[in-house]
């Protein structure tokens, strides 16, 4: 890394914050359940159907104490905070994951897997991206594998991931949102036949809600 990146991002005291929010989990096997969302800034996978592109630069994202995010999710009544991006695991997470644990709050990741990881978990749910594969040892840590389906390649890739996490990972697919109208019925019918499989729904955008 460059000399000119501050010390203090480097050891995780100051994350780039995009947004922080207090809402219901929208995807994947934690659906409906009430959760601190943090979500960071910076990415260089650069999925062209992604949902969140200003997340990608993290200079378009505040350098935030990390103690005080940690304060934000524990005026929550749930606690279980979710940690996405962007890929958070770009920089190093053990600063904000041993002050959250401090204070007894769960600790969920939601990342590509391109990274080392970094932080202490109670939930990781690996969403691989074909442009840039996960890491071979995040396989054997993944509680959730989600793949999100733009198009018929990815029941291709989503197989090729789900030969490779343990058996008890949870393996989600998931509709693009953008395409969903095309891509439900293809999805409904690849689960229903290969049913090792479950469906996710961005169902936060069904509510309304962040």
């Amino acid at each position: 890394m460059s000399s000119s990146i501050p010390q203090q991002l480097l050891q995780g005291i100051l994350l780039p914050l995009m947004e922080e929010f207090y809402t219901l989990q929208g995807e994947g096997i934690h659906t409906g359940k009430p959760a601190y969302f943090i979500r960071i800034g910076g990415c260089d996978v650069g999925c062209y159907w992604c949902d969140v592109k200003e997340s990608w630069n993290p200079e378009l994202h505040p350098l935030t104490p990390t103690d005080q995010i940690v304060r934000n999710a524990a005026a929550c009544p749930a606690k279980t905070v979710v940690v996405t991006g962007g890929e958070p695991l770009m920089y190093d997470l053990d600063y904000l994951c041993n002050e959250l644990k401090k204070l007894n709050i769960h600790t969920y990741l939601e990342t590509s897997g391109a990274y080392p990881l970094t932080g202490t978990w109670d939930w990781i749910c690996l969403s691989p991206k074909k442009k840039n594969e996960p890491l071979a040892s995040f396989y054997s840590l993944a509680n959730e594998l989600k793949i999100i389906v733009f198009e018929e390649d990815d029941f291709r890739w989503a197989e090729h991931n789900a030969r490779q996490v343990s058996p008890g990972c949870h393996l989600m697919l998931q509709p693009e949102w953008s395409r969903r109208n095309e891509m439900m019925t293809r999805v409904i019918d690849y689960v229903k036949a290969h049913t090792h499989w479950r469906i996710s729904l961005q169902s936060h955008k069904y509510m309304g809600i962040p």
